[in-house]
């Protein structure tokens, strides 16, 4: 049991998936007694200690809604931070500002510890599941559970490193000879195929050994269970499905390989793929445990306590409907802001599938960021114009003027005018107050949970003046939260409004629970992996009780869209959409835009879709927020915000490996387009 233990722990440290020798013995300098593995492994404390230990390296780095510098990720073409791009001092070296980021001016060593990070997870995870087996004081479904747990947590971090990384390493389940040389264990990558089907592979395994369908208690909501298992293995079979990795035979494909030449993006098409992910998306649906959480529709207010009920259109069929076949019992806003803002506790959430629980500083720190100037808040993340115009009307429409700058436009023309006080008065365009631009007018109730638009009410109900307690916020230079020659303006005028309670004051904000998966998401999915299909295959279920029949089935698409589409309070798509696969495809991807806003999703998708090098360079527009209130009209003429650059190079595809990581695996490859070492 030594030997294996060893063995596995210098795999791990010759080929360069722990970085150096003052690191290689993490666990042991845990255990500060040095004491054996089969110590560890009958007791029962240690052995929490050790998967513990394992499930730490998912935070950090490894986090999907973080603050700019430890994942980047959440900042695409719809979000950004602009604080990093002016410096107090020109001495400053900041590592990583937005606009290097986007140009992808960063460098090989740049934001890359979530690959030691995932690797150290892997080992740490490998000993826990050929070790457990030893503990007495568990019962044989506690042992059994918690080796499920630790195969998730294994298997996650592949997913990590493949939607980060691309093809990666595939370490051998228990080690290999640690007599042979290490030039003879290096390892080389593997395809992106091979590492999806290795995810899908021990997710289904991990889904057989965990005992629960739900955690619906406090000391066990971060745990996952058998359909956080199961929604994983559908994300890691879509991006494999996906355009990226299914039929690429493009320059970037061409190039990455292995050491031995070998192509490892697959330039053959395969239908079949796209089936695969849609089974295992249905998979997570077919367990009938998860929902889409919905807040009880209310006449007095959105819980805002001055703030009139955001009401969708009366229409033919959802608004005369109660959940889930409309929306007249529940209260569109209400859904979707509180699921992010940390008025819905993690516990009995039917949407949240998985969450690192842990994480709510990050989103915290996300939140204190995007607040205004008011009481101490940065007023440095915010939105695109791009994201503002994505967002539908109330009645499901296009935007007027919507995408005109860019080129995309109907041949409409943006709102002119302004709200009035009379127009408040007579409870026109709730929730907007006085003064505010008309094209912020009859939106979406999602647009209102996410978007600060200028002239927003920002709720700060634990102030002891009442005054401060909703105070109308607008963008104007000259205001307080306007333009600036310091980092704390908007560069776009827009800020963001998601993740934000209504109590929240800087440096007193509400735990929020990171939506990790959600079944949103999954549903979402669902529906794209059918769009794609021009045949029927024949898929069996995760556990084989079951075969589906998974074909471009219009009825099964709409069981993934029509969810999403009534807790938003928009009706459905149009026939001709469902009928188009090209148009639906259109619409599912500004679904996913809208609906997972700011949740570390789109970056990987414009990724996978191709759609990043259109997408990723076109230039970013916003208000033009030089002009003071005395030119509101010229304020709210979209522009080409110049301090705010995007670009895209195929080598963006994929995060860079570290120079430390390829001197130590001969075998390992690096992205095209990166530089090895010399």
């Amino acid at each position: 049991m030594i030997k294996k233990f060893s063995t596995l722990l210098l795999t791990l440290f010759v080929i360069g998936l722990v970085p150096s020798c003052s690191d290689y013995l993490d666990s042991d300098r845990y255990f500060k007694d040095r004491t054996s593995i089969e110590t560890v492994f009958t007791s029962r404390p240690r052995t929490e200690e050790w998967l513990a230990y394992a499930y730490a390296f998912l935070n950090g780095s490894n986090a999907d809604i973080c603050s700019k510098l430890g994942s980047p990720h959440v900042y695409d073409d719809a979000m950004y931070f602009g604080d990093q791009d002016v410096k107090y001092d020109p001495a400053d070296d900041w590592k990583l500002s937005y606009n290097k980021f986007r140009l992808g001016e960063y460098t090989e060593n740049d934001n890359s510890d979530s690959w030691s990070r995932c690797y150290k997870g892997i080992y740490q995870a490998s000993v826990f599941i050929h070790n457990i087996y030893m503990n007495p004081t568990m019962s044989e479904k506690e042992r059994l559970d918690y080796k499920g747990q630790a195969r998730f947590v294994r298997a996650y971090f592949y997913w990590l490193l493949l939607r980060k990384y691309g093809p990666v390493p595939i370490m051998p389940d228990e080690g290999v000879d640690y007599t042979q040389s290490y030039d003879d264990i290096a390892t080389p990558r593997s395809s992106y195929e091979e590492v999806a089907e290795h995810i899908s592979n021990e997710m289904v395994q991990a889904a057989k050994e965990l005992q629960y369908l739900t955690r619906y208690d406090n000391e066990n909501v971060a745990r996952p269970t058998k359909g956080a298992a199961l929604a994983t293995r559908a994300y890691a079979l879509i991006f494999a499905a996906s355009p990226l990795a299914n039929g690429n035979n493009d320059e970037f494909a061409q190039a990455l390989v292995d050491d031995q030449g070998r192509r490892l993006l697959s330039q053959e098409y395969s239908e079949k793929k796209w089936a695969k992910a849609a089974a295992a998306a249905r998979d997570v649906i077919e367990l009938g445990v998860y929902d889409l959480y919905t807040a009880p529709f209310s006449t007095t207010n959105n819980g805002l306590h001055d703030s009139p009920t955001i009401v969708p259109p009366t229409g033919p069929i959802f608004s005369n409907q109660d959940w889930p076949n409309g929306w007249k019992n529940i209260d569109p806003f209400k859904s979707y802001r509180d699921l992010f803002n940390g008025t819905v506790d993690p516990v009995g959430n039917p949407e949240f599938i998985f969450s690192r629980v842990s994480n709510t500083f990050e989103v915290a720190s996300l939140v204190e960021h995007q607040m205004p100037r008011d009481f101490g808040g940065w007023n440095t993340h915010g939105l695109t114009q791009k994201m503002v115009d994505v967002y539908y009307m109330n009645d499901g429409a296009d935007a007027p003027g919507k995408d005109k700058e860019i080129g995309r436009g109907d041949g409409s023309n943006r709102v002119n005018g302004f709200t009035t006080q009379e127009d408040v008065d007579a409870g026109r365009y709730p929730p907007l107050r006085a003064n505010v631009s008309l094209q912020y007018a009859n939106r979406e109730p999602r647009f209102y949970a996410s978007v600060a638009y200028n002239g927003a009410v920002w709720h700060y109900l634990n102030r002891p003046e009442p005054t401060d307690r909703h105070r109308q916020t607008f963008y104007y230079r000259g205001g307080g939260n306007g333009y600036t020659n310091s980092p704390f303006h908007l560069r776009t005028g827009i800020g963001v409004m998601k993740y934000v309670h209504p109590e929240d004051v800087p440096n007193n904000i509400r735990s929020k629970t990171e939506p990790a998966i959600r079944y949103a998401d999954i549903l979402l999915i669902y529906a794209e992996a059918l769009n794609e299909l021009d045949g029927t295959h024949s898929i069996p279920s995760w556990n084989g009780a079951t075969t589906y029949t998974i074909s471009r089935d219009i009825e099964q698409i709409n069981r993934g869209v029509l969810p999403v589409r009534i807790r938003a309070g928009l009706p459905d798509y149009t026939p001709s959409t469902y009928d188009s696969k090209d148009e639906l495809r259109k619409a599912l991807k500004r679904e996913r835009m809208i609906e997972l806003l700011g949740e570390g999703k789109r970056y990987f998708d414009l990724r996978r879709w191709k759609d990043a090098p259109v997408e990723e360079a076109l230039q970013i527009y916003g208000c033009n927020v030089i002009m003071n209130a005395d030119h509101r009209e010229e304020f709210h003429q979209p522009m080409v915000i110049f301090n705010l650059t995007s670009t895209f190079s195929p080598k963006m595809y994929f995060w860079p490996i570290m120079h430390d990581e390829l001197k130590h695996n001969k075998r390992l490859t690096q992205t095209p387009g990166w530089t090895s070492y010399d």
